[in-house]
């Protein structure tokens, strides 16, 4: 059967999570509306475009260009809830239709083109349809891949059999949404799709992993037949039958996290990982529901829950179901091996690994999910601002995103970051207090620290450098000058001075 992809007709509904919040939320997506997850700006409507806010904007950036804009959160289950009417119509020509994420789904080209006498043909009445159906503009793109149609989607494009990789190679690396690889693959040289795909697929493997071979697949067109992928043998499909059939939405999602963590033990026992997820189920009266899920990459433990509480809640608050869900079954599809892949803490396969998660999960079902937490790094511009402690098994989102954070603490990192500052005195050679003018100069050198009512001597120091912080609040505002000492011991501290009492804060190795 060769390497060739199969022809794939893709559905793209543009700015889906501002149509969904119109949808949902009756957020009107015709005025400027921007839709943000970690204060960053990841969608946003025509209007808001038109006034300069971007895709990755700060929402203050996004303010002070449109000082009218609609800020709204990013609710993915909200998404998915009001993407199921568009799927059912879509289902209503198509078959075997694949999610491949809220706003975006994708089917095999081969049955609507014969049934309406062509590629374009079905384009149009596919995107009639959505229109008449539910009211949404959708755009349609057909190429060999789904990677591939979705760029195609975006184009408004049928790109022609076998003309899949010319239409991809001049797209640049960014295209791939992997923002690690592709900054790495610039530092290398390699700026477009076609330079990715024309690297040996074994050092790509061997250098980068697992999940980046998969990346130059998509990137030369053969997305559909990643890495050997093999039907599930019919021992890795979960299944669970509930005495009292589930009809909440809560319910829900505890029912997908457990189902999903079992499919994903079974998967690493094996070492596998899926690419594709298949979800049904059956009402207590029998109805059958089904749904595939598409992902470019691999799907983690993480992805696997979310994916199957987003299509339940879907299912549960479009009333999709006239009674309750009697039983609940997840196939992993398009299985690849995990060879290559970075081990984590407690290796990704093993009984040493489940072990740990299984502790873990345990731990958090007696106590709460906040008894178990994990780190997360994020920006600020002091170390101790930077950590974000996260439930165990939640989205690992920080508080504050990272980027550019001017003041922040130059490398290396401190060793320590005192929980409690700790209280010291700075003083001169003749015993005086060393404090900061107005001009942010020190009153004299330093020469001593006392610290616990012991002094060591300073023998070097850098700064003061200053800390102005949402002076425009007065309630959160915060003023401080830090400061880096050298003592004789050949310790090293960050000292901040607030409120006239100088701390220390910070220790270096």
């Amino acid at each position: 059967m060769g390497d060739a992809a199969q022809r794939t007709m893709l559905v793209w509904c543009p700015d889906w999570p501002v149509i969904a919040a119109d949808l949902m939320d009756g957020v009107p997506a015709h005025r400027p509306v921007a839709v943000l997850h970690a204060n960053r700006v990841i969608a946003s409507s025509a209007a808001a475009r038109a006034e300069g806010v971007r895709r990755g904007l700060r929402k203050r950036e996004a303010q002070s260009r449109c000082p009218q804009v609609i800020v709204v959160d990013y609710d993915p289950v909200r998404d998915v809830r009001a993407f199921e009417p568009v799927l059912a119509a879509v289902e209503e020509i198509a078959a075997s239709v694949a999610v491949v994420r809220a706003g975006v789904c994708a089917f095999a080209a081969r049955g609507p083109a014969r049934y309406f006498g062509g590629e374009e043909a079905a384009a149009e009445r596919i995107v009639e349809q959505v229109a008449q159906e539910c009211g949404v503009e959708a755009q349609l793109g057909v190429a060999d891949g789904t990677f591939a149609a979705l760029l195609a989607a975006r184009a408004g494009r049928i790109v022609a059999p076998g003309q899949t990789a010319s239409f991809l190679a001049a797209m640049p690396i960014s295209t791939l949404d992997r923002p690690q690889l592709t900054s790495l693959l610039r530092r290398l040289g390699v700026h477009t799709l076609g330079d990715f795909a024309a690297l040996p697929p074994s050092d790509v493997l061997a250098r980068f992993g697992l999940d980046a071979a998969l990346a130059q697949r998509l990137a030369a067109g053969r997305d559909d037949r990643p890495l050997a992928v093999r039907q599930a043998p019919p021992e890795l499909e979960i299944e669970e039958r509930y005495d009292e059939p589930v009809d909440r939405v809560d319910t829900a999602a505890f029912a997908a996290r457990a189902l999903a963590e079992q499919l994903h033990e079974r998967l690493a026992a094996h070492g596998l990982a899926a690419t594709r997820l298949e979800i049904g189920a059956v009402t207590a009266d029998g109805r059958e529901l089904h749904r595939v899920w598409r992902h470019d990459g691999v799907l983690t433990a993480q992805a696997i829950a979310d994916r199957t509480r987003w299509q339940l809640e879907g299912w549960i608050t479009q009333r999709r179901m006239t009674a309750g869900i009697a039983a609940l079954r997840l196939v992993p599809d398009g299985l690849v091996r995990q060879a290559g892949l970075q081990a984590g803490l407690w290796g990704d396969v093993g009984a040493e690994r489940d072990r740990a998660h299984r502790a873990l999960h345990r731990v958090q079902g007696i106590l709460g999910p906040e008894a178990v937490l994990t780190a997360v790094l994020g920006g600020g511009r002091d170390p101790g601002e930077q950590a974000t402690l996260v439930p165990w098994g939640d989205e690992r989102v920080p508080v504050r995103p990272d980027g550019p954070w001017p003041g922040r603490l130059p490398p290396p990192a401190p060793a320590v970051v005192l929980v409690e500052p700790q209280p010291a005195r700075l003083l001169a050679a003749d015993g005086e207090e060393v404090r900061i003018t107005a001009r942010l100069e020190l009153s004299a050198d330093p020469a001593f620290l006392v610290l616990d009512g012991r002094t060591a001597e300073i023998t070097g120091w850098a700064g003061p450098w200053p800390v102005d912080e949402q002076w425009w609040d007065s309630r959160r505002a915060h003023r401080a000058a830090r400061l880096q000492v050298l003592l004789a011991t050949g310790r090293a501290v960050l000292l901040t001075l607030a409120a006239g009492q100088w701390t220390i804060t910070l220790q270096f190795d």
